[in-house]
């Protein structure tokens, strides 16, 4: 079992599989070139997948693939099956624009992929096309049809944001709602790498407006989840990420891995560790190590909010946000 300084299980791991995105969202990487890094740079899945063992093996039940956008990687669902096979019980998840999700759903899911979650930050292609830069929408929502068609668990997150898509937030809840999925309002998170113009909606904002339109229940907190839940009265839950509040870290249970190998162990410090040589020359005792230490030295909280907040450098391309 995988313990940190302040006495939090550590059992999820978000591996991100490239920094390559498809899209250039306002919010996360609006001028980035499109370009990449170099193939020989990346840890194979191969390598992956034998720190993923480790990980497995040290405690780890949940394990999120994400990027950039996790498909643009080649055979993923053969890197999928690879985790499944060795521990058909974990909890496999991925992040995807959904974008190329139509056609390949149905693999995703044979290879052992339980959710996914989808950005759907508007249901207004102009809208879409503001936030993304290209015009994406439709691909999207023919995306997260075709996964709930095969099965897929499909959660949303919105970002919603000041003068660009804050009067769609009913929308994009009733969207959700009619068709069975959650959908998480997650608070613009700042950073150096987004338009510096972007002003998002707080949690107070927010539920100004969804209570214009309906009654609802405060639950608070659920596990280790981030977000503060909020139950509709016909049952229907919604959540808030808001990592500017003081509870935000309390039960954080998770690290990062990037795909050349760094071992994060807080989305908002730039500090991190490699397991990448070890990997790479089969030391899984030096590998073990890293990951101990990366948990060990796990942050009470992130840098965000308050008279020391700060904006990070790192971006969230190649950390799954």
């Amino acid at each position: 079992m995988l313990i940190d300084s302040y006495d939090r299980v550590v059992d999820y791991l978000r591996i991100s599989v490239t920094e390559r995105c498809n899209f250039r969202c306002n919010y996360c990487m609006p001028e980035k070139p499109f370009s990449w890094v170099p193939k020989e740079n990346l840890l194979s899945f191969e390598e992956l997948f034998e720190f993923i063992k480790i990980a497995i093996d040290e405690g780890v039940k949940k394990i999120r693939i994400t990027g950039g956008e996790p498909l643009l990687r080649e055979d993923l669902d053969r890197f999928i099956k690879m985790i499944y096979d060795y521990k058909p019980s974990i909890d496999l998840a991925m992040t995807t624009n959904a974008f190329l999700l139509k056609g390949v759903a149905q693999r995703l899911k044979d290879a052992g992929l339980k959710r996914i979650n989808v950005s759907i930050d508007t249901l207004k292609p102009e809208v879409a096309q503001e936030i993304a830069g290209k015009n994406v929408l439709k691909n999207v929502l023919a995306g997260v049809d075709e996964a709930l068609a095969v099965g897929l668990k499909v959660k949303v997150n919105m970002v919603p944001m000041k003068t660009v898509n804050a009067g769609d937030i009913v929308e994009v809840l009733e969207y959700c709602r009619e068709r069975g999925m959650s959908i998480r309002f997650i608070e613009y998170m700042e950073n150096a790498h987004a338009k510096a113009e972007i002003k998002g909606l707080k949690s107070p904002e927010l539920l100004a407006i969804l209570g214009e339109k309906y009654k609802f229940s405060d639950d608070g907190f659920d596990g280790s989840s981030p977000s503060h839940y909020y139950t509709m009265d016909d049952g229907y839950r919604f959540g808030i990420i808001e990592p500017y509040e003081d509870d935000f870290c309390k039960q954080c249970n998770r690290i990062r891995l990037t795909a050349e190998g760094k071992l994060i162990p807080c989305l908002y410090f730039d500090e991190a560790m490699s397991i990448a040589e070890a990997i790479k020359r089969g030391d899984i005792k030096g590998a073990a190590l890293v990951l101990k230490e990366v948990v060990r030295t796990k942050p009470e909280k992130n840098r965000w909010g308050g008279e020391d907040g700060e904006s990070s450098n790192r971006a969230f391309y190649e950390t799954g946000g």
